[in-house]
């Protein structure tokens, strides 16, 4: 199986932006270099896992949150970032995101039947 280092990469920069930290901040406060924060977030280079430990603690996550994606068969997928987005929403706005979210799947789902019927 190939971890995807871009969607890692992506997940640290959502989380450093979130919390308003810099790169320069985080690789300080994880104790790398710069360059090699940069290049984790752009997915040039592959995170060791002693570094997605420091960059976690840095950033007050877990390393779970910056694997999800990464598993087959993970039941809780995006669960976090999920919550993260309702974090700061009104009911009126948790209401509507989850409407659109369901129309959203079926949508896709008859998309693919779709897709698959003309195949």
């Amino acid at each position: 199986m190939e971890i995807n280092f871009k969607i890692i990469g992506l997940r640290i920069k959502e989380a450093r932006t979130r919390r308003h930290i810099s790169q320069e901040a985080l690789a300080e406060r994880a104790d790398l270099s710069v360059s090699y924060i940069c290049n984790i977030e752009r997915a040039k280079k592959k995170a060791s896992l002693t570094s997605l430990v420091s960059i976690a603690n840095a950033l007050g996550i877990t390393v779970d949150s910056l694997l999800t994606g990464n598993q087959k068969n993970d039941r809780i997928e995006y669960q976090s970032d999920l919550i993260e987005l309702f974090k700061n929403c009104n009911n009126y706005e948790k209401r509507v995101i989850y409407k659109n979210a369901v129309e959203l799947k079926k949508n896709l789902r008859d998309s693919r039947l779709l897709y698959r019927e003309n195949i």
